[in-house]
């Protein structure tokens, strides 16, 4: 991974993590043991899928540019849909608080995305190309020795 993009993955996860571990800690406060085992789950979900879809996106800008607004559209749609799936399979658990789940999940996701629009937005991105300067001979100024 590049060190911008390295760079920019850890002014996105730093926040996450940060909220995560208040909710954690707020979930274990309200709810007890119970409260910060979901909340904890919902955080590492949250991370995990808007992570792993970051660096699909960063693989597709690099390797097949054409496809990376449709890529992007078919990651959200294909996270939401492993969210979905995710719910449905442990909507009845008793491992976890569900509540603390659901809330960390969505307030992790939203850090997850302001951090990332505040990181793109103090990234300097070239978008055109500077020519490398020429070193051509001919074009000297000055006396020649």
């Amino acid at each position: 991974m590049p060190s911008n993009d390295a760079r920019n993955l850890l002014q996105i996860a730093v926040p996450t993590a940060a909220v995560g571990a208040v909710a954690v800690a707020v979930s274990g406060v309200v709810a007890g043991g119970k409260g910060a085992l979901g909340a904890a789950v919902g955080t590492v979900l949250a991370v995990l899928f808007m992570g792993l879809g970051l660096f699909v996106l960063q693989w597709t800008a690099k390797t097949l540019p054409q496809l990376f607004q449709a890529m992007g559209l078919m990651l959200y749609v294909a996270q939401l849909l492993l969210l979905l799936i995710f719910v449905g399979v442990f909507k009845d658990t008793s491992l976890f608080n569900a509540k603390a789940f659901a809330a960390s999940l969505v307030v992790a996701t939203v850090v997850w995305m302001a951090a990332q629009a505040r990181a793109h937005m103090k990234a300097k991105i070239f978008y055109i190309d500077p020519e490398p300067a020429k070193s051509d001979k001919s074009e000297k100024t000055g006396p020649s020795s």
